[in-house]
């Protein structure tokens, strides 16, 4: 049995230290040839890096300093001041010109507070004049005493005026430091302008606003705090050093050299202890910041780092081999003992696996048992989540009223809670609005409820239970820090926003505060109670006692009286539909500013919508009891004064259906053509009218407006028209004419006849005969 432990102790040891070797020792070689071979090239990399990072961060700043600086300056040319001056002070009297003058001397005070400003003035390009903070002058006398530039670069400074100009930066020149009108010269120092015209556009300007820079300010901007930065310098794309800041000289060859060789943020190496980095600005396309970097002091970590790379492999070797040694002297024997308990084991009708040695038995052994707790825990954790909101609709329907059964089933399904803790019951009703009912599936609707109730969750994390009692509702009990329920209303305000969604409108009833879990249920019923007296606007709203007492004193009926229901029906007889509706509408208008809630105006219009199905169901029998029930669901589903507006126009275009004018004329003609057939026989208004679902009046009306002439006129005039006939092409009788025509009597034919043609049938033939 020995020489058996010592095989697979063996067998054990190399395959653990084969394992080791391939997960840890590989990549610790690979790691210290790269480390060796290139270590100098990954500093080298890390110092581009850091070196980038510095760079950005002062050029940003530099760039963002004359941005700012930009932004002035065109304020300063845009002031009413400035356009004052150009337009009127020249012909302006010496005090209005004074008055202008210094108003423009204190604007430049303001440019002349910035960090980076030695000087400003205006050079204005028609006049003789320039303008400072402190004095105005002509020309000559201002750069001769105020900003004297010195000879050799007066000229070229001068030559500079001339053009449209944007933030244009001058090429160094050197001023003079003196006093005014004297020729005593304290220092001369080297000066940056910059130039911006006015106006903007024009390539004639009037006026410059000129900055001058403080070249050591701008130094200050350029430091850096990093060793083994030695120098760091701004550099046109000449190559001149414009400021720099720092001990050591960038060479302009070298500087030419890295431009052309080099990307930008990108290390050159100059000599062997020297190497540069420049980074373009974005203020100014012809401006580069260059830093010089010391190489000594970025390679000094190399020999330490190769020293270590060595010592941690020889060490991670070692410690390879104790490590492999004694797993594979301590493992094997719990290993064979656990594959000798496993040989006879199943896992329901999965038998436990012989190939291969021990360990691997166990191990794939250990992965069946890890993928079905996988399973079971995925069950378990997808189940609790219904079970608990299960549980507290229980609560809150008062099934469960008593502490000691609560209590049992919290601990059952490990629920958390507080027994004696005050908490408030919220019941949040959603009605999906009209246009998205019919295209929200189920399985949308609930996407929708569970992530509010995410939502909700994280608004008071382990403060709130959150359920869905019904379909449509919505429960959530608060829980409170303190017994008077300060914190009920912060929780409110924080949840309004969540419920106020285009696709539905929520209504919260907030029910009672109870200071135990078992009176939840009272809440929760107040809550409920507190829903009847929501509102038909359209934005979501909570429902408290305040709402209901408000709604109770609005004083609308629920029911329509007597007379409104006789009105209605008069007014459908008269064929009056457009006014109908129209009634319908002035009574939701007065509904809405009289602020009533959504259970009285919706008992109004079921009212309403009964009185127009009874009226209806007089004259039109192509309706059914289903088609009745849906009018009434439709106005049950509204959700807004909007949409109950727009069911009753939609219920009132199905019951109170206009003819369109072809049918319409295509129904008179038919009537025409019947009356043309039978103008012999007796007419009933009243069948005509019936047959197009009109009243007596509205047919009456209609049959003038489409044929003419009144009903009556019409059929008098086509049976005298047909009477003419028989008397000019027959022998028959007057008294036969009469009767074939329609008429009853004799007299009454011959006055109809003298009321239309002026004269008696026997003398209408005689005179045509004649």
């Amino acid at each position: 049995m020995a020489r058996v432990i010592r095989k697979y102790s063996t067998a054990l040891f190399w395959r653990f230290f084969a394992k080791y070797f391939a997960l840890i020792l590989i990549p610790v070689i690979l790691a210290s040839l790269f480390t060796n071979l290139f270590v100098v090239r990954l500093i080298e990399h890390d110092a581009e890096e850091t070196n980038n990072i510095v760079m950005q961060h002062f050029s940003e700043q530099t760039d963002a300093t004359f941005t700012a600086l930009e932004t002035d300056m065109v304020n300063m040319l845009t002031t009413s001041n400035v356009k004052n001056y150009l337009t009127n002070g020249e012909s302006a009297d010496m005090h209005q010109r004074f008055e202008l003058l210094h108003s423009l001397m204190q604007q430049l005070n303001s440019i002349q507070s910035h960090n980076l400003v030695y000087s400003t003035f205006l050079y204005f390009a028609k006049q003789d004049l320039v303008l400072d903070s402190n004095t105005y002058t002509n020309k000559n006398e201002y750069f001769k005493e105020q900003y004297p530039v010195q000879e050799r670069d007066l000229a070229t400074y001068l030559g500079n005026f001339i053009d449209k100009k944007t933030m244009y930066f001058t090429s160094p020149h050197h001023v003079d430091e003196k006093p005014p009108y004297t020729k005593d010269v304290l220092s001369t120092h080297s000066n940056l302008s910059i130039l911006m015209s006015y106006p903007f556009n024009s390539n004639s300007p009037e006026v410059y606003l000129v900055v001058n820079v403080k070249r050591d300010k701008f130094r200050e901007l350029l430091g850096m705090q990093e060793t083994w930065v030695t120098d760091t310098a701004l550099v046109d794309a000449a190559g001149s050093v414009l400021v720099n800041n720092g001990s050591s000289d960038i060479h302009m060859d070298s500087f030419a050299s890295m431009i052309r060789l080099e990307p930008e943020n990108s290390l050159f190496v100059s000599s062997g202890k020297q190497a540069l980095s420049y980074r373009k600005s974005h203020f100014n396309d012809a401006w580069y910041y260059v830093s010089s970097i010391d190489l000594q002091t970025l390679l000094k970590p190399a020999r330490m780092i190769r020293m270590i790379t060595i010592f941690f492999l020889s060490l991670f070797v070692v410690m390879g081999s104790v490590l492999s040694y004694y797993l594979s002297k301590k493992l094997y024997n719990p290993i064979y003992d656990i594959k000798t308990r496993l040989e006879s084991h199943r896992i329901g009708d999965m038998t436990v696996p012989q190939e291969g040695n021990e360990f691997d038995v166990i191990k794939r052994f250990s992965n069946i048992l890890i993928s079905k707790n996988k399973e079971l825990s995925q069950m378990v954790s997808g189940m609790f989540p219904i079970v608990q909101e299960h549980f507290i609709s229980k609560i809150l329907f008062g099934e469960y009223r008593d502490s000691l059964s609560i209590e049992y089933y919290a601990k059952e399904m490990n629920f958390p809670y507080h027994a004696k803790k005050a908490a408030t019951a919220l019941c949040i009703e959603i009605q999906y609005y009209s246009k998205f009912v019919d295209h929200l599936s189920e399985a949308s609707k609930s996407f929708l409820v569970a992530e509010l109730k995410e939502n909700m969750h994280k608004l008071a994390p382990g403060m709130i239970w959150v359920c869905q009692t019904r379909s449509n509702e919505l429960a959530c009990v608060i829980h409170h820090e303190d017994r008077m329920g300060t914190d009920l209303q912060g929780f409110v305000d924080r949840m309004m926003p969540l419920l106020q969604q285009p696709i539905f409108k929520a209504s919260v009833g907030i029910g009672i505060t109870v200071e135990t879990i078992e009176d939840l249920y009272l809440s929760y019923d107040q809550a409920v109670r507190m829903l009847k007296f929501k509102s038909l606007d359209a934005d979501a709203e909570i429902c408290t006692e305040e709402s209901a007492m408000r709604s109770e004193r609005v004083a609308l009926e629920s029911c329509l009286s007597v007379h409104e229901v006789n009105r209605i029906f008069n007014m459908h007889k008269a064929g009056e539909f457009d006014h109908l509706l129209q009634s319908v509408v002035d009574l939701l208008d007065t509904g809405m500013r009289a602020k009533a809630n959504a259970s009285q105006m919706k008992n109004l219009c079921a009212d309403i919508l009964n009185t127009w199905i009874r009226a209806v169901e007089n004259e039109r029998n192509d309706f059914n009891i289903s088609f009745y029930s849906s009018l009434f669901a439709s106005i049950d589903r509204c959700v807004t004064w909007e949409e109950i507006r727009q069911c009753f126009c939609d219920i009132h275009a199905l019951l109170f259906r206009a003819i369109e004018p072809s049918d319409r004329k295509q129904q008179f003609s038919e009537v025409l053509a019947y009356i043309h057939e039978h103008y012999n026989e007796e007419f009933s208004i009243e069948q005509f009218a019936q047959q197009m679902n009109m009243s007596v009046g509205h047919f009456s009306r209609s049959f003038k407006e489409e044929v003419g002439e009144k009903y009556v006129e019409y059929i008098a005039k086509y049976r005298i028209a047909m009477a003419k006939q028989y008397l000019l092409e027959t022998d028959m009788k007057i008294e036969d004419i009469a009767e074939h025509v329609g008429y009853w009597g004799r007299n009454s034919f011959i006055r109809n006849f003298r009321k239309y043609e002026g004269t008696t049938p026997a003398k209408f033939r005689t005179m045509y005969h004649t």
